[in-house]
């Protein structure tokens, strides 16, 4: 079975110092091999395919079969990276935390340990307002970008 931390170490390899980042790589035991992969301004179709033309170069079909897909996060997964909570910041957003509370607001103030939200609060006996909450990034089980249609 090929290696998890092996595909990590060729991806690192040829991502280093092109702005792009690594999200997952995930390796089943068929030899299923999934590199997930972006950058601030998101990532293109020619730079998916030089990534995996880069890790096929660097495996032996002779050795070892393997099947191999390299693509964007897409939009319905949770952050799994800071680099991702970057890359969104300014954007609506869905936080669930570890106690499983759900929150919806703006992705402000990205740091490596955490953000905030800002987000609608109802205050009793009064209308809704404005509020930041801070969260370490410890205490998030999910964070997702909610699309808008406009």
């Amino acid at each position: 079975m090929i290696d998890r931390k092996d595909i990590e170490k060729i991806a690192r390899e040829f991502i280093q110092g092109t702005g792009l980042f690594l999200v997952a790589v995930k390796v089943t035991n068929a030899n299923r091999i999934t590199v997930l992969a972006d950058r601030k301004e998101g990532i293109t179709i020619d730079e998916c395919v030089a990534l995996h033309r880069h890790i096929e170069k660097s495996l032996d079909r002779n050795v070892e079969d393997y099947e191999l897909q390299v693509s964007s996060p897409g939009l319905e997964m949770p952050f799994a990276v800071i680099e991702q909570y970057y890359k969104n910041e300014g954007k609506q957003v869905s936080v669930v935390d570890n106690d499983g509370m759900k929150y919806s607001g703006i992705l402000k103030n990205v740091t490596p340990g955490g953000f905030d939200l800002e987000t609608r609060v109802r205050v009793k006996g009064k209308s809704d307002e404005m509020k930041d909450l801070s969260f370490n990034l410890d205490q998030v089980k999910a964070t997702k970008i909610i699309l808008t249609i406009k």
